[in-house]
């Protein structure tokens, strides 16, 4: 066999994840934070930009929302050629916009989705649009395999309050009756030493709780971005839900402690998504 015919013999492939979210002109969070985390554990990334935000440690100065017809078209070039192993959900805005992403996901058999339904920037700026929250409920929630609210998202999607773990479990048995395969409701809100993330494995009705040592830092821009990520990109790799939201969490506690004393910008700085890369 000469060398040519061997090198047409050896085909590698990718793992190939999708995010679909917001730019973050900053950096820290939304495509750029999910594009980072994908490339950190050895993943394709590919987008679709849903929103370009203006925005900086500091907080979102301006939105704009990219057409739904061309989120369409963005998702069609990518699974009509390239396709994806995995699929991670962001920042989508609007009613309309929700509702476009869920058929053009269904029209093409997207598979291992995770949801971050982003409704509000670590800054307090308002990122989803009133009329959103029942589309996200009744279009995508249905269609994912992970959805990973943090404790104010998992109150809003609800309507009700989180103040202990019975009201974490009561909202995570909840929000399952909209369809997803398991819901991860993240802890990082809350105010104990430990961060405790519950997952809630719908179809085997069992709850598993992440603990982690909760770490003082002000850089914790995109970290449920990255979390989201994370998780698709281990379900890309061929790891179960459990698996992939423990590895991600791991990742994700590392990221957070590697870029704990950096500086950058004047507000909440970014995660270190490459801690084991450089320093």
């Amino acid at each position: 066999m000469n060398e040519t015919s061997k090198n047409q013999k050896i085909r590698k492939e990718y793992c190939k994840v999708l995010t679909i979210a917001g730019s973050d002109s900053g950096g820290g969070a939304g495509i750029q934070a999910d594009l980072k985390t994908f490339s950190a554990i050895g993943c394709y990334g590919m987008s679709v930009i849903t929103v370009l935000t203006a925005q900086n440690t500091r907080g979102v100065i301006g939105i704009h929302a990219v057409p739904p017809a061309f989120v369409v078209q963005q998702l069609e070039a990518v699974f009509t050629d390239i396709g994806a192993d995995a699929v991670k959900i962001g920042m989508l805005y609007s009613a309309a916009l929700i509702e476009a992403v869920a058929e053009a996901l269904k029209k093409h058999g997207a598979r291992k989705i995770v949801l971050d339904p982003v409704m509000v920037a670590q800054s307090g700026d308002k990122l989803l649009q009133d009329d959103a929250v029942d589309a996200i409920k009744a279009h995508l929630m249905p269609l994912a395999d992970v959805v990973t609210p943090n404790m104010p998202e998992a109150s809003i999607l609800t309507g009700h309050s989180l103040k202990n773990s019975k009201d974490i479990e009561r909202a995570a048995e909840t929000l399952a009756q909209h369809g997803s395969r398991s819901i991860l409701i993240k802890g990082g809100h809350g105010a104990e030493n430990q961060s405790t993330d519950l997952l809630f494995l719908v179809r085997e009705n069992r709850f598993i709780r992440l603990e982690a040592e909760r770490i003082e830092t002000r850089n914790n821009h995109g970290t449920g971005c990255t979390l989201s990520s994370a998780i698709a990109g281990y379900l890309a790799k061929g790891h179960d839900i459990e698996a992939a939201v423990q590895k991600a969490k791991t990742f994700m506690n590392r990221a957070i402690a590697a870029g704990a004393q950096y500086q950058i910008g004047h507000g909440h700085g970014p995660v270190h998504h490459f801690f084991q890369w450089w320093e």
